[in-house]
């Protein structure tokens, strides 16, 4: 009798769904052919696949570096209404799958559906569950929408619905490791794609550097580190969705772990690329390092608290990468695009040859940074749409010098107004040659020097500004006026400027605020240099451009005094003070000011060299009534206010000559037992208070804060220092 031949059992096809980020289905996709998946395809958000056996999706929860959940399809129908729902999810034997002992939740997703409450649909997925088990057993499980044991997935498309179980649990870009975060972080998921398609693999040439300039919490580093030492994300995590699941197959996960550890090992003695990491925001500095020490990663990565303006090559090549801040507010958002610049200016001018991926959420802003993208990938951070912009910084994508080199003509006999050519002309020969030896690109090079030509005129690199002074009432308006333009006719022609360079404003006698209201809406502004700083001008809108010329000089004396110091600038205006205190090394700096206008300007302008984060603050007030209510002190304070202002608060107004004392004594009690504070104002006809002078050490600098092209006549402001009295003085004054 012969031997009947069974046939071997044909293995029951599995189905699964990888849930991704929108931009993700690519990368994860090739991550689950080489898991094993068979019959890959995508769809929006998601990635479908075969297997006859769990360790594809096994290998998907422990080793995806993107995806975000994976699910075990247990049934699918159609489902036109909420009874078809409970029905269809009645044909599942949850018994095979989880006891009454378990908890349990259900999430629901509808995609152009007839069912048009996703909680709702959920419920009924819920009572149908509660029921079969009520049914069977004489008790069900209890819901836990929190932190349940087993978590079933209802996905409707229109009709088509489909029950699946959660192998995954918490979504699997919960790595373990991020305790400690920041404002808008990134997923790790997220991340591990960003630091993927940049162009960091594992077997990296080991004396490159990878860096995050902006790291918030590290998680670009972290996830790096994670590809780097060949580490599967699903190491750190304490749970998964199958460990309650009846057919979880524990044999074949611990497997899968031990071979994820032995992976892991064999990379332990291999030298990798530097990671490093730094961060303007101490809180994040901290935050990062918690992180890394919970990936177990302290010995791998390196984080250091470090401004933008100081960013340089830790090493002569590897890849910069980055997650800037986006910015919410309309001001904030100003500030990230003059970021922006910054950055590509340093990495154009320090990381030729490196890799560079830039993530924004602001991708119509990328052009700030001056270079060519030869990848754009789209992606999304929640529900922001984002880009991730790759290039390889070339060698010739430095900024050009932007000195303006001026060539002075001859005066021309054929024109007007001899006498204020052949002064302009002289003026020129003088101070050109000086502010070229000095790097001064801002300077002025007439000021009503003849009184029948009663204008300003200053030079901000190639552009001039103009400013007409109202004429006595002794000239008539059509003289003022034919004066005038012929002021104009000289000036073009002796520096040859294009009519597109000269920019003109009438300036009259100003009460108040005057000379700050708007005189134009073009919004445009202009970059200038001044020393190693720079600034945005406007020579439209208003009678100022934003920049102060005449305290040049005191910037630089500012400058000198910050390193190390806590600097706070009154009646900040646009921050011009503040930027040269920071690129002197002050610790932090607090700019004080009541216009909301003058404060955006003053935070573009120190993003613009490089300058942010909770160090550096914006305050908007009042600045007598802050310093009422201020208990914090500073090494260095400057006070530079307007001879009058009347705010649009009707009970706010200050008169320099009168406020002064109260504002000085208050500002004083704020300035630290050995700080420097430097008063500065350009009302002509001040006295300082007398009993300010017994009461603190006081000495007139004037002389030494008036630069050479403001040097004729009479000071165009007045400027003090002041210190507190040491124990001793106080000791001799008593005893005199």
């Amino acid at each position: 009798m012969s031997a009947v031949r069974l046939r071997p059992k044909k293995k029951e096809t599995l189905y699964f769904v990888a849930t991704c980020g929108a931009g993700l289905e690519t990368l994860v996709k090739e991550e689950l052919v080489s898991f094993g998946g068979l019959e890959v395809t995508i769809s929006p958000g998601a990635v479908h696949w075969q297997a006859d056996t769990l360790e594809s999706a096994y290998r998907a929860c422990l080793w995806s570096r993107f995806a975000s959940r994976i699910l075990l399809q247990l049934v699918r129908f159609e489902a036109a209404d909420p009874e078809a729902l409970y029905n269809g999810a009645m044909t599942v034997d949850w018994g095979k799958h989880f006891s009454p002992s378990n908890t349990f939740a259900v999430s629901c997703t509808l995609l152009n559906a007839t069912l048009n409450h996703s909680q709702y649909a959920a419920l009924k997925v819920k009572d149908a569950i509660a029921d079969q088990f009520r049914r069977q057993d004489g008790r069900r499980p209890d819901v836990d929408p929190q932190n349940p044991d087993i978590r079933i997935n209802l996905h409707v498309n229109g009709t088509d619905a489909s029950l699946s179980l959660d192998l995954s649990g918490e979504s699997l870009h919960r790595r373990g490791y991020r305790t400690d975060s920041v404002e808008a972080p990134l997923k790790e998921s997220l991340a591990a794609a960003i630091v993927h398609l940049a162009g960091l693999r594992l077997g990296m040439d080991p004396d490159t550097c990878l860096l995050d300039p902006m790291c918030g919490s590290g998680t670009l580093l972290i996830e790096a580190a994670l590809i780097l030492g060949d580490s599967a994300p699903g190491l750190l995590r304490d749970s998964f969705g199958f460990t309650a699941w009846h057919g979880h197959n524990s044999k074949l996960w611990e497997k899968l772990l031990a071979e994820a550890v032995e992976r892991e090992d064999q990379l332990t003695e291999t030298k990798w690329p530097s990671l490093i990491g730094y961060d303007a925001d101490p809180k994040a500095v901290a935050a990062a390092r918690k992180n890394i020490i919970n990936a177990g990663l302290s010995d791998r990565i390196t984080i250091k608290q470090r401004q933008l303006a100081k960013l340089r090559p830790p090493a002569g090549k590897g890849l910069i990468i980055s997650n800037p801040p986006y910015g919410e507010r309309l001001s904030e958002k100003e500030a990230v695009k003059y970021l922006y610049r910054c950055f590509g200016r340093l990495v154009r001018e320090h990381f030729v040859d490196w890799r560079i991926g830039f993530f924004t959420a602001n991708p119509d802003l990328a052009d700030m940074l001056g270079l060519a993208w030869q990848e754009r990938h789209r992606l999304y951070n929640g529900p922001i749409k984002c880009r991730l912009l790759c290039s390889t910084v070339p060698a010739d994508s430095a900024d050009l010098e932007k000195a303006q080199h001026w060539t002075v003509q001859e005066t021309d006999p054929d024109l007007p107004a001899q006498d204020f050519s052949n002064r302009l002309r002289k003026n020129c020969l003088n101070l050109l040659p000086w502010a070229q030896e000095k790097g001064i690109t801002c300077f002025r090079i007439y000021d009503a020097d003849i009184p029948e030509f009663n204008l300003a005129i200053d030079l901000y690199e190639q552009w001039a500004h103009v400013q007409e002074y109202a004429a006595p009432s002794s000239v008539p308006p059509e003289t003022a006026k034919e004066h005038f333009n012929q002021a104009l006719l000289v000036l073009r022609h002796l520096l040859q400027l294009p009519h597109s360079s000269i920019f003109i404003k009438s300036r009259e006698k100003q009460r108040g605020k005057e000379q700050y209201q708007k005189k134009g809406d073009s919004g445009k502004l202009h970059e200038v240099q001044e020393g190693i700083c720079r600034f945005l001008v406007n020579f439209t809108d208003y009678l100022d451009t934003g920049l102060f010329l005449d305290h040049r000089t005191t910037r630089v004396k500012l400058a000198s005094l910050a390193q190390g110091k806590t600097f706070l600038n009154l009646f900040a205006y646009t921050g011009s003070a503040t930027v040269h205190a920071a690129m002197g090394g002050a610790v932090s700096t607090k700019s004080v000011d009541l216009s909301e206008k003058y404060l955006s300007r003053a935070q573009a302008n120190m993003s613009l060299n490089g300058f942010g984060g909770p160090l550096h603050q914006f305050v908007e007030a009042d600045c007598i009534t802050w310093l009422r209510s201020c208990r914090e002190q500073y090494g260095l304070i400057f006070v530079d206010p307007p001879t009058f202002a009347n705010s649009r608060h009707k009970d706010l107004l200050f008169d320099v000559q009168k406020d002064h004392p109260e504002l000085l004594r208050l500002a004083m009690q704020r300035l630290m037992p050995d700080g420097t504070l430097l008063f500065s104002n350009n009302f002509k006809k001040f006295k300082l208070d007398l009993q300010l002078e017994l009461d603190f050490e006081v000495s007139e600098i004037t002389e030494q804060t008036i630069p050479r092209d403001f040097s004729g006549g009479r000071p165009i402001h007045r400027c003090w220092q002041f210190r507190h009295r040491s124990a001793e003085d106080e000791r001799k004054e008593y005893a005199d």
